[in-house]
């Protein structure tokens, strides 16, 4: 069943992330954070996703990113899980990068997109769903601001991988969701994005 427009559990997961993104903003701009899964809630609802996918794109940075003010991961997992349920915080927990692996090992920036890519395998739909919005809206927000810019190296240089690994990520991404057969209308939205940002990595 799809969902469109408004509903109390997509405004509740709304007004969770505000609170949670609080004082975050962009990398490498004053827009505020939470414009980044408004937008991943817009796409998905493009697309005509379902109201669990939809709030679990508008909560899929919740856990990796905003682990402060007194919130460990733990217990930001208990709260999703408590308040949007178990299939939600599924969603979400397969499209969070992982900070150390099943044994406790710390890992390493390349490792986590690494795991992050493996793990992709076993999560469900909904979750590589909004794996391909999320990346939709990243890339073109790259592309929207070397567009406006007539230095490329102040955008590249927000990113610690740099131009090259930056391009090269959105494009490992677009290759593992095919190679697992993810053959949806949104992969030739994200392969276009790919395609635009390895121009530009030219």
């Amino acid at each position: 069943m799809t969902t469109r427009g408004y509903s109390d559990r997509i405004n509740h997961a709304f007004a969770f992330a505000a609170k949670h993104h609080d004082r975050q903003v962009r990398k490498g701009t004053r827009l505020p954070y939470l414009t980044h899964p408004a937008n991943v809630a817009v796409i998905l609802s493009h697309y005509d996703q379902d109201e669990r996918t939809i709030v679990a794109g508008i909560l899929h940075d919740v856990i990796e990113d905003c682990v402060r003010d007194g919130f460990t991961r733990d217990m930001l997992e208990q709260r999703i899980g408590d308040k949007f349920g178990p299939d939600v915080l599924e969603t979400v927990l397969a499209v969070t990068h992982r900070q150390v692996d099943e044994e406790g090992i710390e890992l390493s920036s390349e490792e986590r997109k690494d795991d992050y890519l493996a793990r992709l395998a076993g999560a469900s739909d909904g979750a590589r769903w909004v794996c391909a919005a999320d990346k939709i809206h990243n890339g073109s927000s790259i592309l929207a601001d070397l567009d406006r810019t007539l230095d490329p190296d102040t955008v590249w240089s927000r990113f610690n991988v740099g131009r090259l690994g930056t391009v090269r990520w959105y494009r490992r991404v677009y290759e593992r969701l095919k190679e697992l057969g993810f053959d949806t209308p949104i992969m030739d939205e994200l392969h276009d994005v790919a395609e635009r940002l390895e121009q530009y990595g030219k």
